[in-house]
């Protein structure tokens, strides 16, 4: 190693208590989202806070985890740390409902110039993989924003942890831009894979049959990706570029499938913005060179999307209405999630020469008491992807394809993908709307 990086990094090198007092009292802080947070930095934060050497903070990620909820997101901190959620998950969902955080809409690949232009970042707080010989660390699972936080904020504490993998790509954080380093050998929280069900099977099997050899595809996480992945199992040359790199992208690139040999943008390479699953996903990146990390800003702009031929984007809808409009982010008003990249790979695909999108959603909720073919949004439903936008939509019971359709025969297509108990509720209601 340089010696050189080496005496700075001692030098910066402290502990998370000392580096937290680097942070000034009002500040905005940004973090990772999932695996990328620092825990040992947020707690420090949290007892600062608590103790008061801390009288206002704000925090933003698009989808903090464990740690955060654990910590800076604990309901007594309310009145000293103000919660600004990118996305609303799990961890702060609650927090947003109870009005005790905010959420700022946005769509993924505009977030790193949100926060370049439009929203103050005074501090960055990351999880990096350890310094090599050069000085650099790698941003590992969280490059996304995170790449561009860590360069905008007056303040950039990292948090080295061994268990982060190095990833390859423009992750890369050197020990110079650092204000402070802190250890924490923790093991990197993991996302678990969800049980298939019988909707997932039927879903996942229409998609995959409608992916062409030599295909790139975008996968999330949950059982529809899932059973797509296990599906394709069967396929050749597939590539992939996507937002998320998850534990079904490891199944396919170690059979074989998924070897990106007729990409047309970054071959043979699997590009990414940000991973969260198993310990074997984390291990299987580090430092892999088959496997890219790159800022968000670039993974999921619309035109680069479309640069890849062939590009296959499966996505999750919670309703569809009846001319097209997919909300997939709230219940009625209620924000349950948010916009993510949905809309940018909609549209990337689309342009994508042969590409295809799917939005994916079971027939029904609540025990199939509820259909989520609609024939109006919900009141107060938020508009994720627009009807002009949507490609290809699934549910366990087929596959139709909006493009082109005209309202009325959008709303045949789509009651076909309803429920049966529900098909003449749904006809009757496009009848009154003149749909039909």
């Amino acid at each position: 190693m340089d010696e050189r990086w080496r005496e700075e990094y001692q030098r910066k090198l402290t502990s998370p208590d000392e580096a937290v007092t680097l942070i000034p009292d009002g500040s905005s802080i940004v973090q990772p989202l999932i695996a990328g947070e620092p825990p040992a930095v947020l707690a420090a934060i949290a007892a600062r806070a608590r103790s008061g050497g801390f009288t206002s903070l704000t925090m933003r990620a698009l989808l903090p985890f464990s740690a955060t909820k654990a910590t800076v997101l604990d309901p007594d901190l309310k009145d000293v740390i103000r919660w600004d959620s990118l996305f609303v998950g799990g961890a702060d969902r609650a927090a947003v409902a109870e009005g005790r955080a905010g959420f700022t809409p946005n769509f993924f690949h505009q977030v790193p110039r949100l926060l370049s232009e439009f929203i103050p970042v005074d501090v960055c707080i990351a999880t990096v993989s350890p310094m090599d010989r050069h000085g650099y660390m790698s941003l590992g699972v969280a490059v996304d924003y995170t790449s561009t936080a860590a360069r905008v904020a007056n303040v950039l504490i990292l948090e080295v942890n061994s268990h982060m993998p190095r990833t390859h790509g423009r992750s890369f954080i050197h020990i110079s831009e650092a204000t402070a380093v802190v250890e924490n050998d923790n093991p990197l929280p993991e996302l678990p894979t969800p049980a298939m069900r019988d909707e997932d099977e039927a879903i996942g099997k229409a998609i995959a049959e409608m992916v062409p050899n030599g295909a790139t595809i975008q996968l999330g996480i949950g059982g529809v990706p899932n059973a797509v992945a296990q599906y394709l199992r069967d396929h050749e040359d597939l590539g992939i570029h996507s937002e998320m790199f998850t534990d079904s992208m490891v199944d396919l690139i170690e059979d074989g499938v998924a070897n990106g040999v007729r990409k047309t943008l970054h071959p043979r390479k699997a590009v990414f913005t940000f991973a969260a699953g198993s310990e074997r996903l984390y291990r299987f990146l580090d430092d892999n060179p088959y496997c890219e990390a790159h800022p968000v800003s670039y993974t999921n702009s619309p035109d680069v999307i479309a640069q890849n031929n062939e590009l296959i984007s499966v996505n999750a809808a919670i309703e569809i209405d009846l001319s097209g409009q997919c909300c997939a982010e709230s219940i009625g008003p209620a924000q349950f999630s948010g916009t993510g990249g949905q809309a940018d790979f909609v549209r990337g695909a689309f342009n994508s020469p042969d590409g295809k999108s799917f939005l994916a959603l079971y027939s029904t909720a609540k025990g199939g008491e509820v259909s989520r073919i609609v024939p109006m949004l919900t009141l107060g439903a938020v508009v994720t992807t627009a009807r002009q936008d949507v490609h290809y939509v699934v549910s366990e019971y087929g596959v139709a394809m909006l493009k082109g359709k005209s309202v009325s025969e959008r709303a045949r297509s789509l009651i076909g993908l309803a429920h049966p108990k529900f098909r003449d509720e749904l006809t009757a209601a496009a009848k009154k709307l003149g749909y039909l």
